[in-house]
């Protein structure tokens, strides 16, 4: 749909294209377009109506706001010369800079040029009504004399003038703003590259420190490790001395011992394989400390193995109330050390054992995706969640338990977690105060 143009003139002489460029700069002032795009505005005009008029006389010039789309001020004008594009177009390459689109045709009737420029998005509502008032407005529209538009000129050269140069004064502002800012930003990129210097030669001696304190560690761990088995070895053959005197004492073939004496031999022979169970424990967690235990990996029968616990172990469950349940494992067969699993499993039977006074303990196994799980449930008295960590430290036993038979060393959970980890699993714990406790050997299925 096309609008009805807002004005209308012709092109006949010279005068004229001050004319235009006033009438141009007006209509560009009623539709709402800003001072400089009035101004850019009304100079296209005359540039364009210069061309045309040294072409011929004759021109036509129609200003347009199109009731659709993107309020735009459209001005077209043609000239009968249907020979002009050609010539004009190099000449109104410059003037198209001036406004958003700039076309020179040749059209049915002549030669065209059509212009346009979008108005502001603050730019009034051209309604029908308000469309009508500027129409009505530009037909009473006097244009001035060449003075007139010259002092125009003049006032708008001013101005921009005026405009440059405070550009250019903001623009010298924003300079020295610009270099203080530079001078900041440098000053403080050196005072960071001085403390991330400083920095880093602190975490460099800490570094240091900290390899310093574990090479210390290390030594002081494989110092312990070498003090446990070497008073372990110590120990072991005067203990075993005592058990095999403390025998010799009790034996048939020598003298007869009263009662009381009796009592004392048994009591020291007691107490000796308390201690060798002890020394023993030492021994063996000294050498998982120092790594000296290697695994011999090969394909372990569970049949087997739970059947060997079911049969040692049996002699420690002497209390009817207890029920001593080791099932038929679920897995026939997994790749480990068969001596190493055996020794974590019979602890933690052992352990069991000792502190549950009624109920049941209970070893089972079975897949867990590509691990199998080991599982020892009793219902003994259980362990508070805050001490599950404080069980596998060496000698540590829950405040207040007491094991219902035999005596522990401190040292089963200890190692048998030692054992866990050479097997290249791990080992948990999940238990609640007189509820019992579950113990469960996480291995994987190959080595």
């Amino acid at each position: 749909m096309t609008s009805e143009p807002l004005m209308r003139m012709r092109l006949r002489v010279e005068q004229d294209i001050f004319v235009v460029r006033q009438l141009g700069r007006e209509v560009a002032r009623t539709v709402g377009l800003e001072s400089q795009d009035q101004t850019r505005v009304a100079t296209a005009l005359s540039e364009v109506a210069r061309a045309l008029l040294a072409v011929g006389l004759n021109a036509e010039v129609a200003f347009t706001v199109p009731a659709i789309g993107v309020p735009t001020l459209l001005v077209t004008m043609a000239h009968p010369d249907a020979g002009a594009a050609a010539r004009i177009a190099g000449q109104l390459q410059q003037v198209g800079r001036l406004v958003d689109t700039m076309e020179v045709d040749e059209g049915e009737s002549g030669t065209v040029v059509r212009m346009s420029r979008r108005l502001p998005p603050g730019a009034p509502l051209l309604t029908p009504e308000r469309m009508s008032e500027i129409r009505a407005g530009l037909s009473e529209h006097v244009p001035g004399t060449p003075l007139d538009e010259l002092a125009v000129q003049n006032q708008q050269l001013i101005a921009a003038l005026d405009e440059v140069r405070a550009q250019r004064d903001d623009l010298a502002r924003l300079n020295v703003e610009l270099e203080e800012t530079n001078r900041g930003v440098m000053a403080l990129y050196n005072q960071l590259s001085q403390e991330l210097e400083e920095t880093n030669r602190g975490v460099v001696a800490l570094y240091a420190e900290l390899d310093e304190k574990s090479a210390q560690l290390r030594a002081a761990s494989e110092a312990k490790s070498r003090f446990l088995a070497n008073v372990s070895h110590e120990l072991r053959a005067p203990v075993t001395a005592i058990i095999g005197l403390g025998r010799l004492l009790t034996d048939s073939g020598s003298d007869e011992l009263t009662g009381e004496q009796h009592r004392q031999v048994d009591l020291i022979r007691t107490s000796a394989s308390d201690l060798l169970a002890l020394v023993n424990g030492l021994l063996d967690l000294a050498k998982a400390e120092a790594g000296r235990i290697e695994p011999h990996w090969s394909e372990v029968d569970l049949r087997a193995v739970f059947g060997q616990l079911r049969g040692t172990l049996r002699p420690l469950a002497t209390r009817p109330e207890v029920d001593f349940v080791v099932e038929e494992p679920a897995v026939p067969a997994l790749r480990s050390d068969e001596v190493l699993l055996a020794q974590v499993l019979r602890n933690l039977l052992t352990n069991a054992l000792k502190f549950t006074e009624s109920g049941s303990v209970r070893l089972s196994v079975a897949p867990a995706g590509t691990d199998i799980e080991f599982v020892v449930a009793d219902t003994g008295t259980g362990i508070p969640p805050e001490l599950h960590e404080r069980i596998f430290e060496e000698f540590y036993q829950v405040p207040g338990s007491k094991p219902v038979s035999g005596k522990g060393t401190g040292l089963g959970l200890t190692y048998a977690r030692r054992l866990a980890g050479i097997l290249g699993g791990g080992l948990r714990v999940d238990s609640t105060p007189g509820r019992g406790s579950v113990f469960t050997l996480r291995l994987p299925t190959a080595s």
